[in-house]
């Protein structure tokens, strides 16, 4: 035998015998750091190691994920019918770990694998409620480890149904992925729900088709930005004490990045066919841009939102973000609302708002520099035959008319207002401001 072939023997078998000891504690840290990660990503989340039994070709471990204030928490105590932190329920994620540049161990279960990389595992699920009792939950989370730290994991669902303490769950197929890397903090995914219905004593809910996708990147200034659409065919919820309640589709596409130290984005929603108050049943649909924000103030603002739904004091806010808010508009931006539309069987409200702030001195900054370097529009239409309801309802719709701020056009109602150095006129008409300091 060749001594080329007998040194490539020897190389084969160190990288599939001896690199499984050695990568498997490499895999135990590259996964640490992505739940990690992960946790960062929100403030909410709680993750805690209860530890690695690290072996020579495979490995077993164990995490805890807590929820600790914000909306997932009460959503979830929502639906344990509970006000009492304490009876937050928490997920377990039981993993196994086939590690070694090729994970041969893997190939002996379901969606193993022979790629490069740090491991290859198999995760399942588990939930713990507050009385101590552990459910398993259907389904696992295949994830492979590449050799840059770069996790890929894949939920994976298949069509079944559950009962538990008098609750059925029925579910569609489903397939959710994701890919994160630790050291870019980019993440990527995309998802399917068939479908899922949930039932309790007299409360349903049932979904219709979801789907995901998108890529975002952390930006220098601490929030992600990139691309992401969301779609949800349907949803209907009954309950005793309420009338069922139906909408969809809905749709949910954005954009967003970071140019130099400013930011720039783009969010469409369209809403078909969702109740609206007396009105019967209504579509909605929106196109929002935002052009060259100020990238840090813009994140002070965020991050004291994000504190704000964590509990944080709403009396606070404002005075919380003041300067920063000064400084985002002294910085200069525009805001474009291209669509803002409200489709009811009376007709359709329509509307387009354009916003474009110069930038001014933001170390001298007052407000009223800010509006005499705004340039800004708004154009409302709305069908007669509503405006002629709304009359009835109040009467102050008359003032408007007669004032001039509504002048029909044939079946329409419409209202054309701009302002610019100072001066606001509606449909055409100047119109005096009384603000101090304006002149």
């Amino acid at each position: 035998m060749k001594k080329s072939v007998v040194a490539l023997l020897i190389v084969l078998a160190i990288v599939v015998l001896l690199s499984p000891a050695i990568v498997g504690r490499l895999a135990e840290q590259s996964m640490d750091a992505n739940l990690d990660w992960a946790a960062t990503e929100s403030q909410e989340i709680v993750v805690t190691s209860q530890g690695f039994d690290r072996g020579w070709f495979s490995s077993e471990g164990q995490h805890r994920i807590e929820i600790r204030q914000g909306g997932w928490q009460d959503m979830l105590l929502a639906l344990a019918n509970s006000e009492d932190p304490a009876d937050t329920p928490v997920l377990i994620i039981d993993t196994h770990l086939d590690h070694g540049l090729v994970p041969l161990t893997s190939m002996s279960r379901d969606e193993g694998t022979l790629m490069p990389g740090l491991g290859s595992a198999v995760s399942t699920l588990r939930v713990e409620l507050a009385s101590g009792e552990i459910m398993p939950l259907p389904g696992a989370i295949y994830s492979d480890l590449g050799l840059t730290g770069a996790l890929r994991s894949r939920f994976v669902l298949e069509a079944g149904a559950h009962e538990f303490e008098g609750a059925n769950a029925v579910w569609g197929d489903t397939a959710i992925s994701f890919v994160s890397n630790t050291t870019s903090g980019a993440l990527s995914f995309d998802g399917r729900v068939v479908s899922l219905a949930l039932a309790a004593d007299n409360d349903f809910v049932e979904i219709d088709e979801i789907s995901f996708d998108g890529e975002l990147r952390k930006s220098r200034f601490g929030f992600s930005v990139g691309d992401a659409e969301f779609a949800l065919q349907s949803m209907t919820v009954e309950g005793v004490a309420n009338d069922p309640v139906s909408f969809g589709p809905l749709a949910i596409d954005t954009h967003s990045n970071v140019d130099g130290d400013r930011v720039s984005g783009r969010t469409t929603v369209r809403l078909d066919d969702t109740p609206f108050a007396q009105y019967g049943r209504a579509g909605f649909a929106a196109d929002v841009r935002l052009i060259d924000a100020d990238g840090a103030s813009l994140a002070k603002i965020i991050d004291a939102f994000d504190a704000l739904q964590s509990g944080g004091n709403s009396d606070d806010f404002v005075f919380v973000v003041q300067d920063d808010l000064q400084r985002l508009f002294a910085r200069g931006l525009e805001l474009h609302i291209d669509q803002l539309d409200l489709a009811l069987s009376q007709g359709a409200i329509t509307s387009k708002v354009r916003l474009v702030v110069g930038e001014t001195d933001a170390d001298r900054f007052t407000w009223p520099a800010v509006l005499l370097a705004l340039d800004a529009s708004i154009d409302i239409s709305m069908p007669a035959e509503l405006v002629n309801h709304l009359t009835t309802m109040d009467p102050q719709m008359h003032a408007a008319i007669a004032g001039g701020y509504l002048r029909k056009n044939g079946d329409v109602y419409e209202m054309q207002a701009a302002f610019k150095k100072g001066l606001l006129t509606v449909n055409g008409a100047p119109m005096p401001l009384p603000i101090p300091g304006l002149r």
